[in-house]
């Protein structure tokens, strides 16, 4: 939302002027400003490694050195010390070296987590990296941003309410006229909502924006106002204050319509996204905890929330704020996925164990830092997605376990001679890595 700015104020890097000229100071060096703070907090969040990635990292460079050393030990120490047949030996040491190939192992959670993946691309799910399905799938919280995330991002009225008699259609119009020559979000919000009623606009003259405040022009030669309560007080226009309050209780932004006395009131709020009631509900019903984390005030977050039916929620959050939140999160419950859309939620999403970004209208920052992206802002794949990881990292397990199982009881076979070296490549080794591919090729399928 817009934010009145008056002289001496700071303003942002990258911040819009919706209307007007404004001469800028510049007071930082560009390293210095809020954006570039942002930039760096996503850049610190994203170095460390995940303890699943060191631990591969150290597998891989100890385990093939230690099977030939195994294996060389296999073929020449009978001989050497026992005076074994060398040739016999050679033999069980091929086997041996053929059925602790680590193939099956190796591939068991890379096809795994691209059969994976492959199956979210085909249901709008986007994800940068098989580590991120296994760090959702040990998670135990669900971060939510609110504008844009839970809601729609874009407000629209939700009630028109008449005073001193005007009727609700003229006082649409009225309003409508004058903010048809506004670029304010709330302005567009009204003409929207006349528009669908099929309200016809009148011509608008004088028009006039008074920052942070509201409106007024000039319709058939009387003036009209279109503001906030303190700009009708201001104007000593009375208004029904008690319904006002009622009405910002509920988390509804108000809009007062009126020329000498208040005409009406209009409610404005940003619509719940049709998708997320029913995706809190699914999340919960998974044993996941569901917080929400927004600048917005504590009356409009606590009315969302209570909405929603979500466990917890933090309101009037910065950037920073919310990097704190998450950190707090994750100390308290281990691993925290934060979904998010904008500039502000780039450093949370970065700072999450697993970062979230709404596709369409997410930032290009967001996007970057996030791990996931949902490509049609279709917050109800969330559930689907959180049961793809859970699924892909079981059949991550099975594929381990069965890989370690059938060599174990091959390469113990095979000293006594029951393991011949057509049954280690048929079954220890090729076999094995069919049936974990066949396995894992199950969650390209999975909806």
């Amino acid at each position: 939302m817009p934010v009145h700015k008056k002289e001496g104020d700071q303003v942002y890097a990258g911040t819009l002027n919706e209307h007007g000229y404004l001469e800028i100071k510049v007071s930082r060096r560009s390293e210095e400003t809020v954006l570039s703070k942002i930039v760096k907090m996503v850049e610190e969040a994203e170095r460390k490694k995940s303890p699943t990635e060191k631990f591969v990292d150290k597998f891989a460079r100890y385990y093939t050195p230690a099977v030939i050393f195994l294996a060389v030990g296999v073929a020449t120490i009978p001989s050497l010390v026992f005076g074994k047949p060398f040739d016999e030996w050679l033999y069980k040491a091929l086997v041996l070296l053929v059925i602790s190939c680590p193939c099956a192992l190796a591939i068991s959670t890379p096809v795994s987590m691209v059969s994976g993946i492959t199956g979210a691309a085909k249901n709008g799910v986007l994800i940068k990296g098989g580590n991120y399905i296994e760090e959702m799938a040990k998670a135990k919280v669900f971060v939510f941003d609110k504008t844009g995330t839970l809601t729609e991002g874009r407000p629209v009225v939700t009630d028109t309410l008449e005073v001193n008699n005007y009727p609700a259609k003229e006082i649409l119009e009225m309003a409508a006229s004058i903010e048809s020559l506004s670029e304010h979000p709330l302005a567009k919000a009204v003409v929207a909502k006349a528009e669908s009623e099929s309200v016809s606009l009148k011509p608008a003259s004088e028009f006039k924006a008074i920052p942070g405040k509201g409106l007024k022009g000039n319709i058939n030669g009387k003036t009209y106002y279109i503001g906030s309560p303190a700009m009708f007080s201001e104007l000593s226009i009375p208004f029904p204050q008690a319904k006002v309050k009622e009405l910002e209780e509920e988390g509804k932004t108000t809009i007062l319509v009126g020329n000498r006395e208040c005409m009406g009131i209009i409610a404005i709020m940003d619509k719940v996204r049709d998708a997320a009631p029913e995706t809190i509900r699914l999340l919960k019903k998974k044993d996941m905890r569901v917080a929400m984390l927004t600048g917005d005030n504590d009356r409009i977050a606590k009315t969302i929330a209570n909405k929603l039916e979500i466990d917890e929620y933090h309101s009037n959050l910065l950037p920073e704020d919310k990097v704190r939140m998450i950190e707090e999160l994750n100390q308290k419950y281990g691993r925290v996925v934060m979904v998010g859309d904008g500039v502000n939620d780039a450093p949370a999403l970065a700072k999450a164990t697993v970062g979230i970004a709404m596709g369409a209208i997410g930032s290009d920052v967001a996007l970057e830092t996030a791990d996931i992206a949902l490509m049609h802002d279709d917050i109800s794949k969330l559930p689907y997605l959180f049961e793809l990881s859970k699924k892909t990292f079981g059949i991550v397990k099975q594929n381990i376990f069965t890989s370690i199982a059938v060599k174990g009881s091959f390469a113990v076979l095979a000293f006594p001679g029951i393991v011949t070296l057509w049954m280690a490549v048929a079954f220890g080794d090729m076999g094995l890595s069919l049936l974990v591919i066949v396995n894992a090729m199950r969650l390209a399928v999975f909806k």
